[in-house]
């Protein structure tokens, strides 16, 4: 005897419900393991655990003024990581920043004292570094240098007319237009230091550029596959050139903000700051082969970086020791990536 259409349609909604069930299971299934095999999630657990562990061991750490006083003092190194990582992403790498940062400082601070204005002393300065930033990226396109070589160049040849400029002696006393260009790394925003929100304003931009954009897509398709980014009509040369000046502008912004907070520059500014920078984006999930590397990645990655340095600090660590724990937590985030990829189960 068959049933009646009404209990034939309520047994197959019925039915349904245990195969919707399985699905919605099996979509939570796979957020978790895509959130488990992120780079992201372990770097944020890993430093989660840090700013812990210092909370307990060195309370001072989570003291107010100290945590305000970390988010200025990452932010000059995190504005300079956002250019590394573009460069990463599309297979190469800028040893030149800290130079070009040095060089930034000391060129708007004696324009500044010099009588010229913020704005025109600004603008000089970042052409300045595009300009680095453009021979470096001919150099790696037209000229088919090795990334190492020309920017390793240019983190001589800047630091050396930083040092031209300032004749080894700082450029302070100059007082452009009142207070207000102090404010721009001495100030505060709604209790946040500016710098930081400046950095924090610059990582939204460059996350949604490289996840929402063509031209984002471009960088990982060139960092992942040069020739097949060719191949399909990709102007391989352009997209490498723009990466170079974006991280040498970013680099020399860095350097005027810090003239900003210190009112003063000297020709060793930023010096050996490209190591710090590379690191942050290594330990942040950057990889130097190319072709991977996220905003967040890096942001987070920018914050362990200072929430080490700060931390050896309150504990009474020798600062000659810092490089030493600093070079291992590098090695151990490539390891952990490295694992996570599953690198030696593939050999």
């Amino acid at each position: 005897m068959t049933g009646s259409p009404g209990d034939i349609g309520t047994q197959g909604i019925e039915m349904n419900k245990p195969i919707e069930a399985t699905i919605e299971m099996k979509r939570r299934t796979s957020l978790g393991v895509r959130l488990l095999r992120s780079r992201e999630t372990g770097i944020i657990g890993a430093l989660l655990i840090m700013v812990l562990a210092l909370s307990i061991f060195a309370p001072n750490f989570a003291s107010v003024d100290n945590l305000l006083n970390d988010t200025r003092n990452l932010s000059f190194v995190g504005i300079v990581v956002l250019g590394q990582a573009a460069v990463m992403i599309t297979g190469g790498i800028d040893l030149s920043v800290g130079s070009v940062w040095g060089l930034s400082a000391v060129a708007s601070a004696a324009m500044m004292q010099a009588g010229l204005g913020v704005v025109p002393a600004c603008v000089l300065t970042l052409l300045i570094a595009a300009s680095v930033g453009l021979f470096n990226g001919l150099c790696v396109t037209k000229l088919r240098m090795l990334p190492f070589v020309p920017t390793l160049a240019t983190m001589s040849i800047a630091r050396a007319l930083a040092l031209i400029i300032t004749r080894g002696k700082a450029i302070d006393g100059f007082r452009p237009d009142g207070d207000a260009f102090f404010a721009l790394g001495g100030g505060d925003i709604l209790g946040l230091p500016t710098p930081f929100v400046i950095f924090v304003v610059l990582s939204v931009i460059a996350g949604v550029v490289l996840k929402r954009s063509v031209y984002g897509r471009q960088l990982y398709a060139v960092g992942g596959n040069e020739r097949a980014a060719m191949l399909t009509g990709l102007d391989v040369d352009r997209l490498k050139i723009s990466v170079y000046v974006m991280s040498s502008v970013l680099a020399g912004l860095a350097g005027i903000i810090e003239v900003s907070y210190l009112s003063s520059a000297i020709s060793n500014q930023g010096l050996g700051k490209e190591l710090s920078v590379i690191a942050a984006a290594v330990i942040g999930g950057t990889a130097l082969s190319g072709g991977e590397g996220t905003v967040i990645g890096v942001f987070v990655g920018t914050v362990i970086l200072e929430v080490l340095r700060n931390g050896l600090i309150l504990l009474g660590t020798d600062a000659y020791w810092q490089g030493v724990f600093v070079g291992s937590v590098i090695v151990f985030a490539v390891f952990i990536d490295q694992l996570r990829k599953g690198v030696w189960r593939r050999r």
